[in-house]
C-alpha cells in the first residue's frame, strides 16, 4: 500500500478492521489541481498552482488547512488529508480529512498580491468546499487575514454570508476566541497528562522546541511558565541553547520586535543580553534533553538523524516531523513519539468549535472554549495510552488503533461486506 501505509500497517495488525474501511483509506475520495491567475503588482499575469483533497468523509464534511509554501505538491496535500482523517477520529470530531495549498513564497509577494491569491484560491475552489462538504482552515504561512478574505470571497460568490466555510477567522468575521492558542494550549494539555501518567515532576524536565512560531513559542512559554527548562529554540535562522534555561517570555518579546533569536531579560525599559549559544537546527535536534519538541515542518527527523535524537519523549506539534522510516530507529534506541494526530489536535479541535459557534451564531467565552479544549485532549490522551497499554503497543499504534476503530463504527453504520452477504 506504500510507505505512507506503513503506521496504518502497523495498527491494521493488532485490531480487526472490515475490508471495507481499508479500501476507503486506500485512495482519496478527490484531488483537485487547479491554476490561480494573479495580476502582479507590475502587471505581469502569473499563474500559481493550488489544491484541495478530500481524502475520506465517511465521519462528516472534511476539515484541513491551506498552506502556502513553495513546496506544496499535490502529493503532500494527499498524505496531510489522510493524517486528517485520523487526527479528526482520534478526537471523536464529526469531520473527516482534507488539506490544501498553494506552490508559493509568500514572502516574496506584496500584500496586494497575497490577497488576489487568496481570493482567487477561492474562486477556483468554491464549487469543491462548504460548511456541508469541505471546511479549510489557516496552515503554514497562512493566517486569520487570509482566512478571513478567503471566507468574504465564498460569501460573494454564493450571495450570502457563510462564515462556517473557514475557520480561524478573525473574530470580528466570526472566529471563535482561542483559536490562535489552540494548537499550543491542547499541545500544553497533552504533555501535562502524559508526564502526569508517567510520574515525572516537571521542574526537573528539559525541553528543546524547533519551531518558534505561532505554536512552538506559545507552547514554549506555557511549558516555562509551568516549570519546566526550555534550554533550547529554535526558527528557520538557527537556535540558541542555554544549559541553565532560557527565558521564554523575553525571547518571545525580542523574537516579535526584531524577527531574531537571542536570549534576553528585560527589567522596565533595560535589556540585557543572556549567555546562550547559537546552534544550527540538526544540533538542536540532537540535545540531550528529556522533551524534544520539533513544531516546524515535516521530515526533521528521518533514517539519516534518528539515532542522533537523545530525548526520551518526542512530541510531533508539527505534521509529520518524523519520516515513518525513523519511527522503527527511535523506538527501538528507546524513544517515547507522541505523533501529530494527537499531539497537535488542538488546532482542529477549536476550529470544530467554531464551526459550531458560526452554525448557531451563538459564541463562547474563552473560559468555556479552554474548558472544553482541556477535557477533549485530556480524554482522548488517556484513551490513547489505555490502548497503548492494553495492546502493548505504542502509543503512535495505539492513536491509529484509536482512530481506526472510529473510522470502523462509521463504515459499519452505512453497511460492510458482512452484512450484505451474511447467509449467502
Amino acid at each position: 500500500m506504500g510507505t505512507k501505509f506503513k503506521r496504518l500497517m502497523e495498527a491494521l495488525s493488532h485490531t480487526t478492521i472490515s475490508d471495507d474501511t481499508v479500501e476507503r483509506l486506500k485512495y482519496p475520495k478527490s484531488s483537485l489541481k487547479v491554476s490561480i491567475p494573479v495580476r502582479m503588482d507590475n502587471g505581469d499575469l502569473k499563474n500559481f498552482q493550488g489544491y484541495r483533497v478530500i481524502y475520506n468523509n465517511t465521519r462528516g464534511p472534511a476539515k484541513g488547512g491551506i498552506r502556502f509554501h513553495p513546496d506544496v505538491s499535490i502529493e503532500e496535500v494527499e498524505l496531510l488529508a489522510y493524517l486528517m482523517t485520523f487526527k479528526c477520529a482520534v478526537l471523536n470530531l464529526p469531520f473527516g480529512g482534507g488539506k490544501g495549498g498553494v506552490t508559493v513564497d509568500p514572502k516574496s509577494i506584496s500584500k496586494f498580491e497575497l490577497e488576489r491569491l487568496s481570493r482567487g484560491y477561492i474562486n477556483a475552489v468554491a464549487d469543491f468546499i462548504g460548511p456541508d462538504v469541505d471546511v479549510p482552515a489557516p496552515d503554514v504561512y497562512t493566517n486569520q487575514m487570509i482566512m478571513g478574505w478567503m471566507m468574504d470571497q465564498y460569501s460573494i460568490i454564493h450571495r450570502k454570508i457563510t462564515p462556517a466555510v473557514i475557520t480561524g477567522k478573525p473574530l470580528s468575521m466570526g472566529g471563535s476566541v482561542g483559536r490562535d492558542t489552540a494548537t499550543a494550549l491542547g499541545s500544553f494539555f497533552v504533555i501535562r497528562t502524559l508526564m502526569k501518567e508517567q510520574n515525572c515532576k516537571k521542574d526537573s524536565l528539559t525541553v528543546a522546541i524547533q519551531g518558534f512560531g505561532n505554536a512552538g513559542s506559545i507552547l514554549a512559554e506555557l511549558l516555562f511558565r509551568a516549570g519546566y527548562k526550555i534550554v533550547a529554540v529554535s526558527d528557520s535562522k538557527g537556535a540558541i541553547y542555554s544549559e541553565n534555561g532560557l527565558d521564554i517570555p523575553s525571547v518571545r518579546k525580542y523574537k516579535n520586535a526584531t524577527r531574531d533569536l537571542k536570549s534576553v531579560y528585560c527589567e522596565d525599559s533595560v535589556c540585557n543580553i543572556l549567555e546562550h549559544q547559537t546552534l544550527n537546527n540538526e544540533e538542536l535536534l540532537a540535545l540531550d534533553v528529556d522533551m524534544l519538541i520539533p513544531a516546524a515542518l515535516e521530515n526533521q527527523i528521518t533514517e539519516v538523524n534518528a539515532n542522533a535524537v537523545k530525548a526520551k519523549y518526542v512530541f510531533e506539534v508539527a505534521n509529520g516531523p518524523i519520516a515513518s522510516g525513523a519511527d522503527e530507529i527511535l523506538e527501538e534506541n528507546g524513544v517515547i513519539i507522541i505523533p501529530d494526530i494527537l499531539a497537535n489536535a488542538g488546532g482542529v479541535t477549536v476550529s470544530y468549535f467554531e464551526w459550531i459557534q458560526n452554525r448557531t451564531g451563538h459564541y463562547w467565552t474563552l473560559g468555556k472554549v479552554n474548558k472544553r479544549l482541556k477535557q477533549k485532549m485530556v480524554q482522548e490522551t488517556k484513551n490513547v495510552l489505555e490502548v497503548s497499554q492494553r495492546e502493548s503497543v505504542s502509543i503512535r499504534t495505539a492513536a491509529y488503533i484509536h482512530a481506526l476503530n472510529r473510522l470502523e463504527e462509521a463504515v459499519n453504520a452505512g453497511g460492510t461486506k458482512s452484512f450484505y452477504t451474511d447467509g449467502i
